[in-house]
């Protein structure tokens, strides 16, 4: 499978999310012989979790699957460019690769705002490929917000 066959799949949970009315962003996290290990998006409202993002769920989804914290040779592909929390977690958790849709100029942290995924200072980096199916992403994200304002 491609880079966007697996973004597809993440955008799936982000539908999912959309129709339970939170922040459209999904994430999946793929091993290095293209399995689907986990799978979530955001449950920040029904948890009443504000670190319960799809993400980081997916990568506690995963470390449960796989009975270990470290999540070498996999590839996490989210939505949207994961936050400051979020790109720590990739890194402490020892990502390969990141896959990503649409950047996030508000929290982004793999290169909108911070570059957590590649700081030379930390003991782990991760490859960073952006802008899969971007402009899909990026819709969602503005439908949702379009929505919650006419609320």
């Amino acid at each position: 499978m491609t880079d966007k066959n697996f973004m597809s799949l993440a955008l799936e949970e982000a539908l999912r999310a959309y129709h339970e009315n939170e922040v459209p962003i999904g994430a999946v996290l793929i091993d290095e012989d293209g399995i689907l290990i986990s799978g979530e998006h955001n449950r920040i409202e029904q948890l009443n979790d504000a670190t319960a993002h799809a993400e980081i769920l997916t990568l506690r989804a995963a470390s449960k699957i796989l009975n270990r914290r470290r999540l070498s040779n996999c590839t996490l592909y989210s939505t949207v460019e994961p936050c400051a929390m979020c790109a720590g977690a990739l890194v402490l958790c020892r990502v390969k690769r990141l896959v990503y849709g649409a950047t996030d100029s508000k929290f982004g942290a793999a290169e909108s705002i911070f570059n957590v995924v590649n700081n030379p200072a930390l003991n782990h980096q991760l490859l960073v490929t952006a802008g899969v199916l971007e402009e899909d992403c990026r819709e969602l994200m503005k439908k949702f917000f379009a929505k919650v304002r006419t609320c």
